[in-house]
């Protein structure tokens, strides 16, 4: 439950009760903000529009006591939820709801942060350029941002940045106050602006970073790189980010609301991790991975984009093996167009955020799981496990029945 006072009532509010860019993404501060993040930072909308929205049958069955292990740890669902901080959790199996819950005052209409789930939505809007010929992933990026050409991002393709294989220098720690990841919050206003020196806006921010490695080599997970890539999404679509992504996905995807994302004091979007979506349009977008970009008789996502997602590079898993920091998925895993591939022949997909935001797509059950938390912590790949544990023996059940 939400901690009690938190932001609650009228203002002013209690001493200890008020959320600020100070703690918002910290305990117990997130636990409310990631509901409302409207309310501590710019942002803008991304219009469902007028249309009907994608409906989702129910075939609703009790499946919190249903039982499995990882790591020697016996678990059932209704414990995962407990134990994991879970704002929402929703199991489509066969495109039919089966189960979907809210906690910590969360309701089917809450818009809330997916964290870096923004990235693979971002790559969606990327793929369907792509089908159209507006824009080639194979070509240097400074082809469609010629301010780049004296940076570090000079001879990186869009395809790099899809894949984090470009050669930028970005220390992502979370753990560490002054990392990089730290810094630019200040740019898109996550963080009190308290450095004089950090840019005004993302894209001069952008002109400061370096290069620690060749363009196309190993995996490396770096935020920033999705930022850039709004950039190259909003020359080669002419329109700003948020419109982009309402008039190609939110729209013709038939979401049921609207949408956000924060954007810093010029307008521009944190495309890496700052969508707000409510619970079942985020079920709709990984239905659309599971169905292979089709709604219906609809292709909203090219087909061969989603099955490139799930091949991926010939060196793909070479190349995420090769990393910094492998995040300890299963050998064979990669990462293409913003998704963990945790097995490209089952397929099994994962779209992931900080703090405990998740699409999991399992293509041999047909089974697709969201689940919103606001863990204690950012990382924590014990739980990824177990909620990865979780739909597969949630899928087999299904399946059978």
């Amino acid at each position: 439950m939400r901690p009690p006072g938190l932001m609650s009532g009228a203002p002013p509010f209690a001493p200890g009760s008020l959320v600020t860019l100070d703690g918002w993404q910290d305990p117990p501060g997130n636990r409310w903000a990631f509901q409302h993040v409207r309310e501590l930072i710019p942002t803008a909308r991304i219009r469902r529009g007028d249309g009907p929205t994608w409906q989702l049958r129910r075939e609703e069955r009790d499946v919190m006591g249903l039982r499995f292990s990882v790591g020697g740890r016996r678990w059932t669902v209704e414990r995962l939820l407990d134990e994991t901080q879970t704002d929402a959790f929703l199991v489509i199996h066969r495109g039919r709801i089966v189960t979907e819950d809210y906690f910590n005052g969360m309701e089917p209409d809450t818009p809330h942060l997916l964290m870096s789930v923004s990235k693979s939505v971002t790559a969606a809007v990327v793929g369907i350029l792509a089908g159209r010929g507006a824009l080639d992933v194979r070509a240097p990026i400074t082809d469609l941002v010629p301010e780049l050409t004296s940076t570090s991002f000079a001879g990186a393709t869009v395809q790099h940045l899809l894949d984090m294989r470009t050669g930028t220098r970005f220390n992502e720690d979370y753990d560490d106050p002054n990392a990089d990841v730290r810094v630019y919050e200040q740019v898109y206003r996550w963080r009190p602006h308290t450095d004089a020196d950090v840019p005004e806006n993302a894209l001069a921010y952008y002109a400061t970073l370096t290069n620690d490695g060749e363009h196309g080599g190993p995996f490396r997970y770096r935020s920033i790189l999705t930022d850039v890539l709004a950039w190259v999404v909003e020359r080669a679509a002419g329109a700003r980010f948020p419109e982009i992504v309402a008039r190609e996905l939110w729209q013709p995807m038939r979401a049921e609301f609207d949408a956000e994302i924060t954007v810093d004091p010029h307008g521009n979007a944190m495309a890496d991790g700052g969508i707000s979506a409510t619970l079942r349009d985020t079920g709709r977008f990984g239905l659309l991975y599971l169905l292979r970009g089709r709604r219906g008789r609809s292709s909203v996502v090219p087909a061969d984009w989603v099955d490139d997602t799930v091949r991926g590079a010939p060196d793909g898993p070479a190349a995420f093996a090769a990393g910094d920091d492998p995040p300890g998925l299963p050998a064979g895993s990669h990462y293409r167009n913003c998704w963990w591939i945790r097995d490209r022949m089952a397929p099994f997909l994962q779209a992931s955020g900080i703090y405990g935001q998740s699409i999991f797509v399992h293509g041999p059950t047909r089974t697709v799981v969201v689940k919103f938390s606001t863990w204690s912590r950012p990382l924590d790949r014990q739980i990824v496990e177990a909620t990865a544990a979780a739909v597969v023996a949630l899928g087999k059940v299904l399946e059978r029945a």
